[in-house]
C-alpha cells in the first residue's frame, strides 16, 4: 500500500465545527511511515473480482487523515459533470472538456432535457433544483428560459389534471408506512423492467455508503459513512457510523438518489466527512474506528448511478406516432402521439382527441413503452384490427407535441413478443376460455374467441354480456397471461364471474360447454408457465391503476396464483383490486416514483386491511 500521489485526492474526516480539508497537495510533506502502511484496508478479492466500488488501499495515517485510493478515480485538472469522474483534458473525450465520454455527454443533455418535462407533467414550472432524482452533479440541475417558464405556467392547470395528490408534496413517507405496517418491500429483483433489476443482487444489507449527514451544524452540506440496515425496493435504511446498536437516528434514503455514494466519492469530488454531532465526542479514536470498520467491506458499485440513469433511457421521444388502444372504445386502436416520457412511462396524446379552449388536451393515454396496448404504426391493418379513422378536422397543431415534425414509431422500439405457430391447433372463433376481464380488472369472467387475428392476436369477448357490434370485445396476444385455460380459477380457487342466469352452486364447464355446444380452447395454447417470481402475499409495490392509467399508487400485494398477481390499491375497497402479471410492465418496486420524478398516489383514508389478510390459506 502506497501513500496517494499529489495529483489524487484524499477523503478526510473532521469533528463538526473544524473548517479545513485536506487535499493531498498540501500535505505532501507529511511522509508516511510504515504504520501507516501496516494500517492499510483492503477490501476483499470478491470485491476486487467483482468490481463492486472496492478499495485498493485505504488507511488512516497519525495525523486521522483517512485515504481512500479507488482505483476507478484519478483526479487531474478536469472532472466530468455527469458522472464526477476525473481526468485530465487529454483523456476526455468532448470537445469541451466537460465530459469524459459520450455515454455522460448525451446524459447530461437528456437529464437536461427531462428536467423541464417532468415539471411540466408535475404541473408547476421548473425550479433551480431538478425533480430528475438522477442528477449526479449540480451541473445537471440546468435552468430554463423565460419563454418555457411562461408556457409551463400555461400549462400548470391542463397538465396537474393528469395526477392527483402527489404523495411526496403530501408527505407520505415510504418508510414509516412500512414500518408502522410491519410487511415487507418486494425486492427490486422481482421486476425484469425496472432499472437496475439484473444487478440488484450487489445491492444487500451491510454496504457501506457514504450519505448526506443530517446531524451537523455546518452551514454546507457534509456528509458520513453509513451501514444498509434494511433494504425495501430502492430505498435503504441507514445507519451512520458511531451509532452501533443505536436505531433511533435511522434515516431511509433512496439509493437512486444523489446524496447517496460509494466510499472514496467525497475524496474525489473534494467532499467533507465530517460524524453527527451526537456521536463524534464519544469516540476519540475515529483513525481506529474507522479502520475497523472499513476493513472487509464492500460498497455500492462505483458507476451504480451511471447505470442506473443508462437504464431509464427510453427509445420513444416526444412526436413519435404510434398506435395504442382506444380508451373510449377498448375494441379498436387509434392513432397518438407521444407527448411526455416519465421512466419509460409514455403520455400519449390521440391525434384527433382535441384541445379545450384553453388548450389543454382532451384525451389522453398513459402507459409504460413494453405495454401490450402499445402497437408500430401500422399495426392494426397488417393483423386485421379494428382502428379508429382520424378526424382530420381536429387541429391538434398547437400543442408542443405536434409542433416537430412527426416521426412514426419502428418495430425495433417494441418488446417483443413470444412466437406462436398459428397452424390448424391454434385458438378459433367460438372457443371458451377464462380472461381477465379488461372492463373490470379484479374480475376472471367466462370468456370466448370472438375472432382470430394474424400474428398469433385474438379478439375475446366476456360471455353473456356482449355488445352486438363488438365494440366490447378486447384484443389479446396469445401469449399473454391474462387469457387462461377452463378450469382454472376452479383449480386456484379464484371466484370465476360467470353469464348472467348462472350460479356458482350450479355451474360447471363440462354443462356450459354442452349447453352452448362449444368446444374449450385447448391448454396447450395457454403460456401458463410458472416463474419464480420471488412476489409473496403482503409485499408492497408502487402500481398504476390500469382503470386510470395516469395513477401510480401505494399497493400490496394481496394474492399470488402462479404468475399472477392481485393487487390491492392501500386505503380503497377490495372491489378496486386488480389482476396483473407478475412480469407486468406496470407495477415498480417501492421508490421508482422517487427516482424517475412521476407522482405517486398515496392511499386514502385509513387502511382497512390488516396484516392477517394477506396471510389467508388461500395463498
Amino acid at each position: 500500500s502506497q501513500r496517494p500521489r499529489g495529483d489524487e485526492q484524499e477523503l478526510t474526516f473532521m469533528n463538526d465545527g473544524e473548517e479545513r480539508i485536506f487535499d493531498g497537495e498540501a500535505h505532501d510533506q507529511q511522509n508516511s511511515s510504515d504504520d501507516d502502511v501496516n494500517n492499510s484496508a483492503t477490501l476483499s478479492s470478491w470485491a476486487e473480482r467483482e468490481g463492486i466500488g472496492k478499495f485498493r488501499h485505504t488507511y488512516i495515517n497519525e495525523h486521522g487523515q483517512v485515504y481512500v485510493n479507488p482505483t476507478q478515480f484519478y483526479v487531474s485538472a478536469v472532472t466530468c459533470e455527469m458522472c464526477g469522474t476525473r481526468g485530465t483534458k487529454k483523456t476526455f473525450f468532448s470537445r469541451s472538456k466537460r465530459f469524459c465520454s459520450v455515454t455522460c455527454s448525451r446524459s447530461y443533455s437528456s437529464i437536461s432535457k427531462k428536467s423541464s418535462i417532468l415539471a411540466r407533467v408535475q404541473g408547476r414550472p421548473p425550479t433551480k433544483k431538478s425533480s430528475h432524482k438522477l442528477s449526479l452533479k449540480s451541473h445537471t440541475e440546468a435552468s430554463q428560459s423565460k419563454t418555457n417558464e411562461q408556457h409551463q405556467e400555461n400549462l400548470k392547470h391542463q397538465e396537474s389534471r393528469a395526477f392527483g395528490q402527489d404523495a411526496t408534496l403530501g408527505g407520505f413517507d415510504w418508510g414509516s408506512y412500512l414500518e408502522k405496517s410491519g410487511l415487507l418491500a418486494a425486492p427490486v429483483s422481482c421486476f425484469r423492467h425496472a432499472p437496475l433489476c439484473a444487478q440488484w443482487d450487489d445491492i444487500y444489507v451491510g454496504l457501506k455508503v457514504e450519505v448526506l449527514n443530517t446531524h451537523t451544524a455546518l452551514p454546507s452540506k457534509v456528509y458520513w459513512i453509513a451501514t444498509v440496515v434494511q433494504l425495501a425496493g430502492y430505498k435503504a435504511l441507514l445507519r451512520y457510523e458511531g451509532y452501533d446498536d443505536d436505531d433511533s437516528h435511522d434515516l431511509w434514503c433512496n439509493l437512486g438518489t444523489a446524496d447517496v455514494h460509494p466510499i472514496g466519492w467525497c475524496a474525489v469530488n473534494s467532499k467533507l466527512l465530517v460524524p453527527p454531532q451526537e456521536v463524534h465526542q464519544h469516540i476519540k479514536d475515529w483513525k481506529s474506528y474507522l479502520m475497523e470498520r472499513l476493513v472487509g467491506a464492500h460498497t455500492l458499485p462505483v458507476d451504480f448511478h451511471v447505470k442506473m440513469a443508462d437504464s431509464l433511457r427510453c427509445p420513444f421521444r416526444q412526436g413519435v406516432r404510434v398506435e395504442v388502444v382506444d380508451r373510449s372504445l377498448v375494441s379498436r386502436t387509434r392513432l397518438a402521439v407521444v407527448d411526455t416520457v416519465v421512466g419509460g412511462r409514455l403520455r400519449l396524446l390521440y391525434e384527433d382527441g382535441g384541445l379545450g379552449p384553453s388548450g389543454e388536451v382532451l384525451s389522453d393515454f398513459w402507459c409504460h413503452m413494453q405495454s401490450p396496448l402499445l402497437h408500430p404504426v401500422g399495426w392494426s391493418e397488417r393483423v386485421g384490427h379494428s382502428i379508429k379513422e382520424t378526424d382530420m378536422s381536429v387541429n391538434m397543431s398547437s400543442h408542443p407535441a405536434f409542433r416537430k415534425v412527426l416521426h412514426n414509431s419502428v418495430l425495433h422500439q417494441f418488446r417483443k413478443l413470444r412466437t406462436v405457430y398459428m397452424g390448424d391447433t391454434f385458438f378459433e372463433e367460438g372457443m371458451k376460455l377464462e380472461a381477465i376481464d379488461p372492463l373490470n380488472l379484479g374480475n376472471i369472467c367466462v370468456a370466448s374467441v370472438r375472432k382470430v387475428l394474424l400474428d398469433g392476436y385474438i379478439m375475446v369477448g366476456s360471455d353473456g354480456v356482449e355488445i352486438s357490434d363488438g365494440s366490447d370485445w378486447f384484443c389479446y396476444h396469445a401469449s399473454s397471461h391474462a387469457i387462461l385455460p377452463v378450469g382454472y380459477c376452479e383449480n386456484n380457487n379464484i371466484p370465476l364471474t360467470l353469464p348472467p342466469g348462472y350460479d356458482h352452486a350450479t355451474f360447471t364447464w363440462t354443462k356450459y360447454l354442452e349447453e352452448t355446444g362449444t368446444v374449450a380452447a385447448p391448454r396447450r395454447l395457454f403460456n401458463t408457465d410458472d416463474v419464480g417470481h420471488g412476489f409473496t402475499s403482503g409485499m408492497k409495490l408502487e402500481a398504476v391503476d390500469l382503470m386510470e392509467p395516469r395513477l401510480v399508487c401505494v399497493a400490496t400485494v394481496r394474492r399470488c396464483v402462479g404468475r399472477l398477481l392481485l393487487l390491492h390499491f392501500d386505503g380503497w375497497e377490495p372491489e378496486f383490486d386488480q389482476w396483473v402479471d407478475c412480469q407486468s410492465p406496470e407495477i415498480y418496486p417501492v421508490g421508482w416514483c422517487e427516482i424517475t420524478g412521476y407522482q405517486l398516489q398515496p392511499p386514502i383514508g385509513i387502511e382497512p386491511f390488516c396484516h392477517s389478510l394477506y396471510l389467508t390459506n388461500k395463498d
